[in-house]
């Protein structure tokens, strides 16, 4: 039965081209984040008027579709879920968002052409998460509707070049709507993002430090600890680089690096969750090039270690990533006034700009 949450007397809605788009009352959106991002927590984004992503990288493709089922239940608004094409059964998880028909694909890691046909064929819409203005255009050139763009703060995969930057550039360099990730945690840092172009933003960190997001309660209180120096930036933990919490478990992960040992009973791990054969897996990997092979092995042990710290808390073996935004997170509200505040500080850091131009 689905339970949406009633829109509250006197909500003043936000409109940029990314509401109009998606159909939703603020500019605001859940980063798709692996066992953060799932369908409570995507409906409580959606409920409140943003766009709740769900997580697709830890899933079967028959998790997919239970999980996009579940989103359902919970919501009648506008979701998305993401899929990454890098990882091990990513084509199928997108396949399977398109067999079902979610209003939003996001994709990254991968060129999605074929997903942009699939899903507009439906009358869905499609996001690019890219960092280069060269993959922008690319995604831009074959009907992709608007792009989230990566900064360098951000929490996992984001680009060599910050927010502050990226963001107008990207804008200047497409026509369709850019969606600012990465240092992003109130509504100053929406405020700043519009300004600089972007039509909205999507949110990680501060989403998964909240009463709905099932990250471990350790991690939680870990986040709110934190500072925005707290942060490791490297390529040693998954083979790319990526932007992890300060922790003893994640300095040892990156002075460690690749383990090819631990890479294959980890990627065991992986091919049970993901419900594929480890043959098969193994395989997949090797036909793909030993580049693509080495980074898999990477990815096989992150995958173990973000699991160890998002469900189980796990401080001695568990890594996190999170964005240099921690500095900023210092509590733990619910998913609708994070959304609100946000949008109300926005509004009065406006209001203060306009009152220094005047």
């Amino acid at each position: 039965m689905r339970r949406p949450a009633p829109r509250a007397a006197g909500r003043r809605s936000v409109k940029t081209r990314i509401t109009e788009l998606f159909g939703v009352e603020f500019p605001i959106c859940l980063s798709g984040m692996s066992w953060v991002s799932v369908p409570r927590l995507v409906a409580a984004v959606s409920n409140a008027g943003g766009l709740g992503i769900l997580a697709t990288g830890s899933l079967s493709p028959r998790q997919t579709r239970e999980a996009i089922a579940e989103v359902r239940a919970l919501t009648d608004k506008p979701f998305g879920a993401n899929a990454t094409l890098f990882f091990p059964g990513g084509h199928d998880n997108a396949r399977v968002l398109l067999e079902e028909r979610v209003p939003v694909i996001n994709f990254s890691m991968g060129k999605g052409d074929w997903i942009v046909e699939g899903a507009h064929a439906y009358g869905g819409k499609v996001i690019a998460t890219v960092t280069t203005v060269k993959h922008a255009k690319a995604a831009e050139s074959y009907g992709t509707d608007a792009l989230l763009v990566t900064g360098h703060e951000a929490a996992g995969h984001g680009g060599d070049v910050t927010s502050l930057v990226l963001v107008p550039t990207m804008a200047e360099a497409v026509r369709i709507p850019v969606i600012a990730a990465g240092g992003f945690a109130d509504g100053r840092g929406l405020a700043a993002a519009l300004a600089l172009g972007a039509e909205g933003i999507a949110m990680g960190t501060r989403f998964a430090a909240t009463q709905e997001s099932p990250l471990h309660q350790t991690f939680k209180e870990l986040c709110r600890e934190k500072d925005s120096h707290d942060t490791i930036y490297s390529p040693r933990f998954d083979g790319v680089p990526c932007r992890i919490m300060r922790t003893p478990a994640a300095v040892r992960a990156v002075r460690r690096g690749l383990d090819l040992k631990r890479a294959a009973l980890d990627g065991r791990e992986v091919a049970r969750l993901l419900e594929v054969p480890y043959g098969r897996l193994v395989l997949g990997a090797l036909a793909s090039g030993w580049k693509k092979t080495r980074q898999l092995a990477h990815m096989a042990i992150a995958f173990k270690a973000f699991r160890l710290a998002t469900v189980e808390g796990d401080v001695t073996r568990g890594v996190l990533p999170v964005g240099q935004v921690t500095g900023l997170v210092n509590d733990l509200p619910t998913v609708a006034e994070v959304i609100q505040r946000t949008v109300a500080q926005a509004r009065e850091s406006a209001e203060r700009l306009a009152r220094l131009a005047g």
